[in-house]
């Protein structure tokens, strides 16, 4: 295996920008159990090992339930989940997949009847910057849970 290069160190200024536009992101309107949803559905659909490591550790430090961290997977079939949730999941899946034809009239009329204007604006910048969030560690392989003491994730109690 080649060993690849630490993103985050390597040019410092745009990783810093990057986490400025997700913490920017996290004081919007959207409440924090959304977000969390959509960083997890992303980055499982991504395949990336890193960030999902690190949000799902993120969300049982916000409160969120294991059980429910459990069901993201399967967020269309469980019960545990709003419809509000459910039309997040289903915008992040359909933002991070692109299909030829786009986005659908029928997801975009689910997302907007759950979220504000402003709500679903955040709510798809979110999207793009777990997408690229995902991307660079997936290209620079980052190994899941080397950043966990930097983060403070190992209070999280999941190791």
């Amino acid at each position: 295996m080649t060993e690849r290069l630490d993103h985050m160190r390597q040019v410092p200024a745009l990783t810093q920008k990057l986490t400025e536009l997700s913490f920017a992101l996290k004081k919007g309107t959207v409440e924090q159990t959304i977000l969390s949803l959509v960083e997890i559905r992303a980055s499982q659909r991504n395949g990336c090992a890193f960030c999902l490591d690190m949000h799902v550790k993120q969300a049982k430090l916000y409160g969120e339930r294991e059980l429910r961290l459990h069901h993201v997977a399967t967020w269309r079939e469980s019960p545990l989940f709003s419809d509000r949730e459910r039309a997040a999941l289903e915008w992040t899946e359909a933002l991070t997949r692109l299909s030829p034809p786009g986005v659908s009239d029928e997801i975009y009329a689910q997302a907007r009847a759950q979220f504000s204007e402003d709500e679903l604006v955040y709510l798809t910048y979110m999207v793009m910057v777990i997408n690229a969030w995902n991307r660079a560690s997936i290209a620079f392989q980052s190994v899941p849970g080397s950043q966990d003491k930097a983060f403070g994730l190992d209070k999280s109690g999941l190791t």
